[in-house]
């Protein structure tokens, strides 16, 4: 009966997954938060722990206030929806991408006066990004579902100087 009760349609195996240890380069993580007033605070919490967690500690304020930036715009412009955030490490940079659902307008002056708005909003993200010789914009999701993308990419070397 024993021997029964070692059997399982579903076996648990004992060898441990070969994953490198957390490094910049495996720095690589998504979440879906919902677009409300605490959003940036998880955000930000999320995002201090994965930096320094792969090493990342001397980008950590700058990043977790550009995170806090994208995700605070992206909750006035889409409240009570749900929005994308991704946190990744390429040749040297971070970057973060905050996925929205406020739709690009058909109309041109309804997208010149969204987009004067959005940029506005996002007055302080661009300072910290200027001072890191880093880059950002916004525009048009790509992806199925619409919204817009908001991002940021922050050279390492250059970042907290």
């Amino acid at each position: 009966m024993s021997a029964l009760l070692a059997v399982s349609a579903c076996p648990l195996s004992t060898d441990a997954p070969l994953t490198p240890p957390p490094s910049p380069d495996t720095l690589a993580y998504s979440f879906t938060l919902p677009a409300g007033p605490t959003s940036p605070r998880i955000a930000r919490a999320a995002t201090r722990v994965v930096l320094q967690t792969h090493g990342l500690a001397d980008m950590t304020d700058v990043v977790v206030q550009v995170v806090s930036e994208l995700v605070g715009s992206a909750c006035q412009f889409t409240p009570g929806s749900e929005l994308y955030v991704s946190l990744r490490y390429r040749d040297g940079d971070v970057r973060v991408i905050v996925y929205d659902g406020h739709a690009r307008h058909c109309h041109p002056r309804l997208a010149a006066a969204c987009d004067a708005r959005r940029r506005a909003a996002l007055r302080v993200l661009g300072c910290v990004v200027r001072a890191c010789a880093g880059e950002w914009g916004f525009g048009e999701a790509r992806e199925p579902g619409g919204g817009t993308r908001m991002w940021a990419v922050l050279p390492c070397m250059r970042a907290g100087s």
